[in-house]
């Protein structure tokens, strides 16, 4: 019935769309030196439409329909002056700035530019409002006020949007890294992470950004491997005629900056091998296993301040071609101190006491843009090309066990005496390249084709990972005794190259002031394939003590070429962890689009072929070598349905089927150990999941830059995946499904409103964005049961039958607070909250199938917090801004816990088993404009 209720809306979509556009500009007196004229009028001649300019002499025509105008601007006393040829289009502002005098104005004294004008945040509200989708956008603009450095941070921006601090994987109403997509101006990109499938992004840095979108409905052009939403990055592109300007930043987290982190900031030696930023080695790894080759101690970082410098360029020539180019390099230093535990059980399994991470990321950044007009006059058939590399080194260095407390399960026995030192070393270097080339062509007035067609390049390695475990005392260091690759260095490479296109033919066949119909017909394509290599080099001594270190800081001293020669020490080498996956993506759709009267209906149909392909060979798996097959081929049909009550109030309805296909690094069984021992693998039996999702939305727009919303959403998941601790096992987390069905609903509310609104210069404005969103959600714990009726596996435990979403809040609250002095050089100051309370981490699940009532771990908790950004700016003159920033001014302690009920007492109590700090930053940042 679900399937044929959105056919059928599909069926009655004979109707269109309304196409509108904004005329604005500003109005100067010619008579005192080009001040701004103030209530002069402005009117569309053959029309009722007409506005007068206000005291800073700009005005704005809105919602004015697609076509070719007659523009007249008068005032008292002065000549009138007419425009010809204004050509409103489809979603952008036309400018028009000129000046009056008392003589007549020649029409060269009048600009005319039309723009999108995505980096503001009235335009995007103008695109939300005539979109028929449930869409938010967030502009470079709002970004700038409220000091946001990444896009990242940027979605939590959005309602029902919020980020986990931990893992930094972005949640959309509750649903996260997997049930979410990401594009780089409507492309795919790839992940620069084997743990995730959406790339990290904190690694596009606002100066690149003219906006990010997060569409919340599906529409029959996107991809169906959506459940929650897609977040479009769309890159810089030049708006005006020029942009030419230098910025440099400076900034010191306050958990480096005490003294005594300050003056022993660690890194590792990898850092010998970095050069401005970029890493290389043409040293074999297994040729750095003897100290001679490559320290195995920690390196300390002079001045670790955080920074950054970058500049942009940008030049229109002439008609045809538009041309930007960005670039930069930033620095940062991150210090994290806290606890680990580790039950088995309800049983302490590790205990490290001083869990301690020192972090530092060198991120390169370029953008180029181009834009080129075939035919400039008429603005028919344009080309785009998007050029973008991104160069993250990340330096992490993590210490556990330093004050003599912690220990590790079965490592060493009680009566020993000896307790457990961790130090992992770990260097990511990740270069991503994406190489974009899309055209739009208008072929007639009914007809336009658009195309787009990419080419990315993923680099993502962990080319030596250091790692050493001992027991120690105040009298003994024992390297550590299990396994024979306690002590090792490892590479991981990670290589993604992906082709993707899209085309998109939209075809206008009724055209009317009430009645339209649009139709688009077009296609998509993905191949995807990643090369996975991950080699170990450990290195174990003869016997127990035939090697001692004189202190856990004096490590390196043991791995000379004579402890090697003599066989003291010997090299031990696994065969290396090998998967190549394929992920081809077809997809071809039609799409109605229309109008009639106050109704707007897209009804669509969407047809997808995803084929999977992993060949593995790994040292974990029975056999070492096997394969996982998926192909999926499906009808989505979707409708979104928009009844404008009037020019200001909408409601929205849509209804679609979407899909979560599983990612090559949930079924290759490869095995990632985390820097505390904790272990993730794939499960080459994951399917992917089928999603209905259902929207209702009432939107409200007093003014242009003004909204009230509400949201009501609902989603059901067939077959959900999740991860889940692994049965049996302490620290071993992989991905099931692991419920027949879950369920997420939920209401949204949003808000953005002028509570001082400036009327004249030097009046102040103070402006509130506030957004909320609630959360119910619930998921079945299965039991697998052969024909018999015999129990093989069960996803249940604790007598729970049913349990939480994973990583789904009961609350999400975003706010902003603006104040700007609308004086010539003003000030401008954003304070920002964000809050999501607690979630799963990961979910629970027996250690012993036939007593998961008693044997069990407890699902693992992240708890809430609230962080609060202060960002203030300053201009001087027409080229200076200074900004200072208070980022994470609260430093809330980022905590996981966990429930746990002893067999032996029967008392449940929440234990902590990970927590720590981020820090505050705080920033200096100055921008200079040509």
């Amino acid at each position: 019935m679900k399937y044929i209720s959105s056919i059928l809306l599909l069926l009655l979509g004979t109707v269109g769309f309304a196409q509108t556009g904004t005329i604005e500009g500003t109005l100067l007196d010619k008579e005192v030196e080009g001040e701004p004229l103030p209530f002069a009028n402005v009117i569309i001649l053959g029309t009722s439409t007409g506005t007068t300019s206000d005291f800073d002499g700009n005005y704005i025509l809105e919602d004015v329909p697609v076509g070719t105008y007659t523009l007249e601007f008068s005032f008292i006393g002065y000549e009138t002056i007419t425009v010809p040829n204004v050509v409103v289009e489809n979603g952008k502002f036309t400018r028009i700035d000129a000046s009056l005098g008392e003589s007549a104005a020649a029409l060269d004294e009048v600009v005319i530019k039309v723009q999108t004008s995505r980096e503001r945040e009235q335009a995007l509200l103008m695109e939300q409002r005539k979109a028929v989708e449930i869409k938010e956008s967030i502009g470079a603009q709002q970004l700038a006020q409220m000091g946001v450095r990444n896009a990242s941070t940027a979605t939590t921006k959005i309602s029902g949007v919020s980020k986990n601090e931990g893992s930094g994987d972005i949640y959309v109403r509750g649903l996260g890294d997997r049930y979410l997509s990401t594009t780089l101006n409507g492309l795919p990109v790839p992940s620069d992470d084997i743990e995730k499938k959406n790339i990290d992004l904190g690694l596009f840095s606002t100066r690149l950004i003219q906006s990010i979108s997060v569409s919340k409905t599906s529409s029959p052009k996107s991809s169906a491997d959506q459940t929650s939403g897609i977040v479009d990055v769309t890159s810089k592109q030049l708006t005006g005629s020029s942009d030419y300007s230098a910025s440099a930043r400076m900034a010191v987290n306050t958990n480096v900056a005490k003294s005594d982190v300050w003056n022993n900031f660690k890194v590792s030696p990898n850092q010998d091998d970095v050069t401005l930023g970029f890493y290389y080695s043409g040293v074999p790894l297994i040729n750095k296993i003897i100290n001679t080759g490559q320290s195995w101690n920690t390196q300390t970082q002079s001045a670790p301040v955080n920074g950054g410098v970058a500049f942009t360029v940008g030049q229109k020539i002439n008609d045809r071609w538009k041309i930007l180019f960005t670039g930069g390099q930033g620095q940062t230093h991150e210090y994290q101190e806290g606890i680990f535990r580790q039950f088995r059980g309800n049983f302490i399994d590790d205990t490290i006491t001083d869990a301690i991470t020192w972090t530092r990321t060198v991120s390169t950044q370029a953008l180029l843009d181009t834009e080129f007009k075939i035919d400039p006059e008429e603005g028919n058939h344009t080309l785009r090309l998007t050029s973008l590399m991104i160069n993250k080194v990340q330096d992490e260095v993590f210490e556990g066990g330093r004050d003599g407390n912690s220990t590790i399960f079965e490592e060493t026995d009680p009566t020993e005496g000896l307790f457990q030192f961790i130090r992992d070393q770990n260097m990511k270097s990740t270069l991503l390249s994406t190489t974009q080339l899309a055209g739009k062509h208008n072929l007639s007035e009914d007809l336009s084709i658009n195309w787009a067609g990419g080419f990315n390049y993923l680099s993502a390695d962990e080319p030596n990972r250091i790692r050493n475990e001992v027991n120690f005392n105040d009298t003994i260091v024992q390297l550590g005794r299990t396994g024979g690759f306690q002590q090792r260095k490892s590479e991981q490479i990670i290589l993604d190259r992906e082709y993707n296109a899209l085309v998109n033919g939209d075809w206008q066949i009724i055209e009317g002031e009430q009645r339209n119909l649009k139709v688009a017909i077009g296609g998509t394509f993905r191949k995807k394939t990643r090369d996975f290599r991950s080699q170990f080099y450990g290195v174990e001594e003869a016997f127990t003590n035939a090697v001692n270190p004189e202190s856990i800081d004096q490590i390196n001293d043991i791995f000379t070429f004579e402890n090697f020669d003599d066989n003291t020490l010997r090299i031990n080498v696994l065969d290396p962890d090998l998967y190549k996956g394929t992920l081809q993506s077809l997809g071809t759709y039609v799409d109605f689009v229309g109008q009639l009267d106050k109704f707007t209906l897209e009804a669509g149909l969407r047809w997808q072929k995803d084929d999977i392909d992993v060949d593995f060979a790994v040292n974990n798996f029975p056999g070492r070598e096997g394969q996982s097959r998926k192909d999926y081929s499906r009808l989505y049909p979707s409708v979104n349905l928009k009844y404008a009550i009037n020019e200001k109030h909408s409601l929205r309805l849509a209804n679609s089927f979407t899909t979560t296909l599983p990612e090559f690094k949930e079924i290759a069984p490869f095995e990632y150990v985390s820097p505390v021992g904790q272990i993730t693998r794939g499960n080459v039996n994951l399917e992917a999941s089928r999603n209905i999702n259902w929207d209702l939305k009432w939107e409200f727009f007093p003014t242009s830059d003004q909204l009230v919303s509400v949201t009501g959403f609902y989603k059901e998941i067939k077959d959900p995946i999740n991860k889940v601790q692994d049965r049996g096992s302490a620290g071993v987390f992989s991905y099931f499904n692991s419920g027949e069905e879950a369920m997420v609903y939920g209401l949204e509310v949003e808000g953005r409103v002028n509570l001082i609104k400036s009327e004249e210069e030097g009046q102040p404005a103070l402006r509130l964005i506030v957004n909320a969103a609630r959360l119910w959600h619930e998921q079945d714990l299965k039991e697998i049961r052969d024909e018999q009726g015999n129990l093989i596996q069960t996803f249940r435990y604790n007598n729970l039958t049913k349990t939480d979403l994973q990583g789904a809040s009961d609350w999400i609250m975003n706010a902003s607070l603006n104040f700007n002095t609308k004086t010539e050089n003003p000030f401008d100051t954003t304070l920002s909250m964000n809050y999501a309370s607690d979630r799963i981490f990961a979910l629970g699940a027996p250690t012993n199938q036939t007593s998961n009532d008693i044997n069990y771990n407890d699902a693992i908790v992240e708890k809430g917090f609230v962080t609060l950004d202060l960002v203030v700016r300053k201009e001087f003159g027409e080229n200076w801004r200074v900004g200072l920033s208070a980022l994470n001014i609260l430093n809330p302690t980022i905590k996981r816990t966990q429930l746990v009920k002893p067999s032996t007492t029967g008392i449940e109590t929440e234990e902590t088993v990970r927590s720590y700090k981020n820090g505050s930053i705080l920033g200096l940042n100055v921008n200079y404009s040509f």
